[in-house]
């Protein structure tokens, strides 16, 4: 995400790299170029001019420090009023009431029953929430049964009156349905359109009205540029949401949308979403936002992510086998499947700093573990168990089983002997 912004910026800092101070010239020159970059982003113009004319205000205000380079002023102006621009402050979701109630909203093909879903998954995997679905999209193909998978595959209740073709009356049984069996969050499902129109706007509108949502949550997808932050306008008129989703973030490498929202709605973005896991549901840092863009990472996130999926318990096992030397290809599974859990391997890899720009034109794919999964269930449970029983007639057997060949089977067990070597030498550093 952003790559397109992140490279044209650091080409407009590179404007003051080298200059000794900070002058009326100099700035405007980058000035006018970071401009440049955020109509190249399809940032909303009228958003593009007022920020750059406040970085050039702060700029030519500010005394530098001797210690402090103009072009790192300006990189730390530019950071600042990104995220003033992207709302400055993390906005949190609303969860007050009995059940608490969620209404999604947006056109049809946003992401919305997906993202109903995965705010599902995050409210009861982070917060601990009992969460119940609301199928009501009456108007769709397919769009009760989608939910009902997805509900499953993140373990979330599904409410459905078969038959039920109002969705204001479907929406006001399913608050009562909640309430009945003690639901934390209730997250009502509404139907899309293919363009705004006046149906449309009624009944959602309708059925707002009807069950009095604590939240309703804009869904767009970032890939529509402008016509989102159009879009978000026009049924913000309407609605007067609280929020936005932002999905398919991870294929927008423009960003526009994250730029623009928030000047022309003024309403936050309260998450993002970043890939097609149930996982990939992420609180909207505005601070954070703006590292990525910079260039900067962003390893809080990335340590967060790690925090969820670490089990301490497992941990202590694996430490012991460690330091026995008896650490198997089972064990390396399991830590496979936790970063696995962590999200995407390119959006983790983006967190990194620095890892953007070195990886610029590489596709990370998630698929990049196949070949070593494929490699280790085709060894038997004691070959899983004890690496040293790899004879040669033993690996032969697994290359043909897993369809690889004999080099790769021999590259991973000369990889994973030096894991285990470095994973002994770094628990024996932390005993000092």
């Amino acid at each position: 995400m952003f790559d397109n912004l992140s490279e044209r910026l650091e080409r407009s800092f590179k404007i003051l790299k080298g200059e000794g101070r900070i002058t009326e010239i100099n700035v405007a020159e980058t000035v006018k170029d970071i401009r440049k970059a955020m109509l190249e982003a399809d940032v909303n113009y009228k958003t593009a001019k007022q920020f750059t004319d406040r970085v050039k205000e702060k700029a030519l205000g500010q005394q530098v420090l001797t210690s402090v380079r103009p072009g790192q002023l300006m990189v730390k102006i530019t950071h600042d009023e990104l995220a003033e621009l992207m709302g400055g402050e993390t906005a949190d979701i609303n969860l007050k009431g009995s059940p608490a109630i969620i209404l999604m909203a947006g056109l049809q093909g946003s992401g919305k029953t997906t993202h109903a879903a995965k705010l599902a998954h995050y409210l009861k995997q982070r917060k601990g929430k009992k969460v119940m679905l609301a199928a009501c999209d009456v108007y769709r193909p397919a769009a009760i049964e989608q939910l009902r998978v997805l509900g499953e595959q993140v373990g979330a209740k599904v409410y459905d009156a078969e038959g039920e073709k109002d969705p204001v009356k479907k929406a006001k049984d399913a608050v009562k349905e909640a309430r009945t069996y003690g639901y934390d969050v209730l997250i009502v499902d509404t139907a899309g359109r293919l363009a705004i129109d006046e149906q449309m706007m009624q009944e959602i509108a309708a059925i707002k009205e009807a069950i009095e949502p604590q939240e309703t949550l804009f869904v767009v997808d970032a890939m529509t540029g402008q016509d989102a932050v159009n879009t978000a306008k026009e049924f913000n008129d309407r609605l007067d949401f609280d929020g936005v989703i932002l999905t398919k973030l991870d294929g927008d490498a423009r960003g526009g949308a994250a730029l623009s929202i928030r000047s022309v709605v003024d309403k936050p973005i309260k998450f993002i979403g970043t890939g097609e896991k149930p996982e990939a549901l992420d609180v909207f840092h505005p601070s954070r936002m703006a590292d990525r863009i910079l260039g900067m990472g962003d390893v809080v996130s990335l340590v967060e992510r790690a925090q969820e999926q670490y089990d301490e318990a497992e941990a202590r096992r694996i430490s012991k086998k460690i330091a026995k030397n008896q650490f198997d290809f089972n064990d390396f599974i399991a830590q496979l499947n936790q970063i696995k859990k962590m999200g995407s391997m390119k959006d983790l890899m983006g967190m990194i700093p620095g890892m953007d720009k070195a990886l610029k034109g590489v596709e990370i794919s998630d698929d990049a573990f196949k070949p070593v999964e494929a490699i280790i269930s085709s060894m038997t449970p004691a070959e899983r168990s004890n690496p040293a029983l790899l004879n040669g007639s033993r690996k032969e057997r697994i290359a043909r089983g897993s369809g690889t060949t004999i080099v790769e089977v021999n590259r991973f067990l000369k990889q994973f002997e030096q894991m285990s070597k470095m994973m002994k030498k770094v628990q024996q550093m932390r005993r000092r």
